[in-house]
């Protein structure tokens, strides 16, 4: 039966209080009318001919006006329309997104907005009570406060993005709908839904194509003029075609790698909202990268020192812890000079105080990353440090944009990408931890990531 049929009972009789009173037979009007506007396929297969009005019909009968009068509440058939009633507030509590019925007080007192009904998920979300909260208390988004005000008081359906805040920015479209109410108050829905992983790919998608195109065009030029010369005066000089042959390829090369590292951006940038479950140990991750680079470090005249503690064992993807280490120490050999060494080292169990401690003295020193602070909370950091010619300050806050190399630096035969720091950041932030940086000019520079320990290592 549709709402606007002028035999529908949409509402009990107005002095009945139940639709406040938290009864099972109250909250069923309201979540009726949730779910109507929320999702109309589940609301038409409830209402399923005349059930609803069954369920008004009993909603009416409750009036505590009426108490002590025979009424079809007191039949065997109102077992049936209790029932609806709970079935009815299971599917708003099962709702996979977020909604909150949001009553109105006055137009002018903001105060006066409160959370009539919340969901499981907008519970879990906004860390509200089910019913009786300050909207202001949940909710502070001014584009959203006011597109609830235009529904309360001003009958207006509105849909806006609203992105909620933290160091791991998640994104909602909201939108917010009218409701009538029993008494004639000003009610609203609203409802939000995740569109993160949508936001995600997008920008995956864009930042990938511009940064592709940007990067590769000048391998890509290279590569065409080369090939150019080799087929016209250089065709019968075979000293110039091997030198030619090698510069394409070294270029070819960088591109392998420049595509590499963008589309593991891209993968981690995908999952970062997404924690990690497994466990890595640290120390063991450090030793595996040091053996790895070992050839790497020698062929450039540089020693690596490892300095081992304890283990310490933190929740993580081991792939790309060994990635975060990687990264960190391969950019330090880059800008080692022959006969220097790279130094790396374990600090397994700090607290927040001491996990953000200087290590280099006399350096600037910048936090790269700073993981939302839990009470009690321990971490382990791995430190890389080198002694090559080190950075002013004002290039510490741009390290780990995508591309950025500090002017005038010079990293060797073997380039980088320019997107190894911002690859650390992204699998740091995933893994919930910090990234510190120190350094000075002529003094080198040291990179600190840091972890949250294991449960159970946090307990002994």
């Amino acid at each position: 039966m549709p709402f606007d049929d002028p035999s529908f009972p949409v509402a009990p009789p107005a002095s009945s209080r139940l639709w406040t009173s938290g009864t099972t037979g109250g909250v069923a009007v309201v979540v009726m009318l949730v779910i109507a506007a929320a999702r109309p396929d589940i609301a038409a297969w409830l209402v399923g001919g005349a059930s609803i009005v069954a369920l008004v019909t009993w909603l009416g009968s409750r009036n505590p006006q009426t108490a002590g009068q025979t009424s079809v509440a007191d039949t065997p058939t109102s077992v049936g329309r209790v029932e609806d009633g709970r079935l009815l507030d299971a599917v708003f509590e099962a709702l996979d997104d977020p909604v909150l019925i949001i009553s109105g007080g006055e137009a002018d007192d903001i105060a006066g907005r409160r959370i009539v009904l919340a969901n499981s998920a907008a519970r879990d979300l906004l860390r509200v009570p089910r019913e009786g909260m300050l909207l202001v208390s949940a909710m502070r988004d001014p584009n959203v406060l006011e597109a609830i005000d235009e529904a309360l008081f001003g009958g207006i359906s509105r849909t806006i993005d609203y992105a909620a805040g933290g160091s791991r920015t998640r994104h909602w479209k909201a939108w917010v709908r009218p409701l009538p109410s029993p008494d004639g108050s000003p009610l609203a829905l609203l409802g939000l839904r995740d569109e993160t992983d949508v936001r995600r790919m997008e920008l995956m998608r864009v930042d990938f194509l511009a940064n592709a195109s940007h990067e590769l065009r000048t391998p890509l030029a290279s590569l065409s003029g080369f090939i150019e010369t080799l087929k016209g005066h250089a065709r019968e000089d075979p000293a110039a075609r091997d030198r030619f042959l090698d510069i394409m390829a070294a270029q070819a090369e960088r591109m392998s790698r420049l595509v590499a590292d963008l589309l593991s951006l891209s993968r981690i940038e995908l999952n970062e909202h997404i924690p990690p479950s497994g466990r890595v140990d640290l120390g063991a991750a450090a030793a595996d990268v040091a053996d790895a680079l070992s050839v790497l470090s020698e062929d450039k005249g540089v020693a690596i020192h490892l300095v081992a503690a304890d283990e310490a064992r933190i929740t993580g993807d081991r792939d790309e812890i060994l990635q975060v280490i990687q990264n960190l120490t391969d950019n330090a050999i880059k800008y080692s000079t022959t006969g220097s060494i790279v130094e790396i080292g374990l600090e397994p169990d700090l607290d927040a105080e001491r996990v953000t401690a200087s290590r280099m003295p006399g350096a600037t020193r910048l936090s790269l990353l700073t993981p939302d602070r839990e009470v009690g909370v321990r971490y382990a950091a791995i430190s890389v440090r080198d002694h090559g010619p080190g950075m002013a300050r004002e290039h510490l806050p741009r390290l780990t944009e995508r591309f950025y190399r500090v002017e005038g630096q010079k990293s060797g035969e073997r380039a980088g990408t320019g997107l190894g720091l911002a690859i650390v950041k992204h699998i740091v932030n995933r893994h919930r931890g910090g990234l510190i940086v120190e350094s000075a000019p002529g003094e080198g520079a040291l990179f600190t990531a840091y972890f949250p320990l294991l449960l159970e290592r946090r307990a002994s």
